[in-house]
């Protein structure tokens, strides 16, 4: 009986993952009908994301609040960049696509200049630092010759260049790491993270990927978790069972190094102390890395 139930089981679930990949492909008789779910199927998804368990105050022996870069270029942070193509569906979208479809449609109200969260910016406020529009050599001929403004100027005349998927190179988290006393138990929490590339006005020219890529947006996670929770990033082993971006960060499915830490120097970044050295700013983001995790070896240690 309980191999019967555990099969069950086992089976139930399997059924309940296979509705996350794209529903109903193998009933539909047109291309339009792939992607509609039965009413089941719809109650089957009307679920939200794990919620936080309440941590108290008191419950934190310690914390430090750390910054990561994750760089896009490596295989493990495929998940967070691919794809950047944007004609693929609803249900294959980058994580950038998802933010900047959410803040178009007004689901992100909210989103933040720095990693502090103290100064909220619009989509407006953004327009100069998401859009390049520039004007040719052409078109300011046409201007002076015909004493026209730049409205109205011919569209043949104006590049408009818009950062898109494919631009951002890499994501900056900033996350507490804590030790719950209660539980005897190090863990992360991601509060914000910010897509980064390079400067729009200056992203075609041919020294652009080598220049330092510049956070666009901050957006505090908390606040959007059932957005990430419902848009799925691709699983390469098993395209039946993606993985909501809310899982994928909270479980730190991703690797980034440690650029910046809090402390008493105003929280100063790595490279202002350790500077024009790549491999010592590695070897010191290791070292915090490993400050942290000596914290919870040394609670066991007899």
């Amino acid at each position: 009986m309980k191999l019967k139930s555990f099969l069950y089981t086992g089976l139930a679930l399997f059924a309940t993952h296979t509705m996350f990949a794209q529903a109903n492909i193998l009933n539909a008789k047109i291309p339009e009908e792939i992607g509609m779910k039965t009413e089941a199927e719809l109650l089957l998804d009307n679920d939200k994301p794990l919620e936080y368990g309440y941590v108290g105050d008191r419950d934190i022996l310690f914390s430090k609040m750390t910054w990561e870069k994750v760089v896009l270029d490596e295989r493990a942070n495929f998940p967070l960049y691919f794809p950047v193509d944007t004609n693929l569906g609803d249900d294959r979208k980058s994580l950038y696509q998802v933010l900047r479809e959410n803040m178009e449609n007004g689901m992100i109200s909210k989103v933040y200049a720095d990693s502090y969260f103290t100064e909220e910016r619009t989509l407006k406020d953004l327009e100069a630092s998401l859009t390049m529009t520039k004007i040719t050599n052409a078109g300011i001929t046409y201007m002076n010759e015909n004493g026209v403004g730049e409205d109205e100027i011919p569209e043949e005349y104006v590049i408009k260049r818009d950062i898109g998927p494919a631009d951002i190179n890499s994501y900056l988290i900033k996350g507490l790491w804590y030790f719950d006393k209660r539980q005897g138990e190090l863990k992360f929490r991601i509060l914000g993270i910010a897509p980064a590339a390079p400067d729009v006005n200056f992203i075609d020219d041919e020294n652009s990927e080598n220049s330092e890529p510049i956070p666009m947006f901050w957006v505090f996670i908390p606040e959007i978790r059932d957005i990430l929770h419902e848009a799925k990033s691709f699983n390469d082993k098993n395209s039946a069972v993606p993985i909501s971006f809310d899982h994928l960060l909270n479980s730190r499915r991703f690797h980034g190094f440690i650029y910046k830490e809090e402390n008493v120097y105003g929280d100063r970044e790595v490279k202002e102390y350790v500077a024009e050295n790549a491999l010592m700013q590695l070897l010191e983001s290791d070292r915090i890395k490993d400050k942290i995790r000596n914290f919870e070896q040394d609670m066991w240690s007899y």
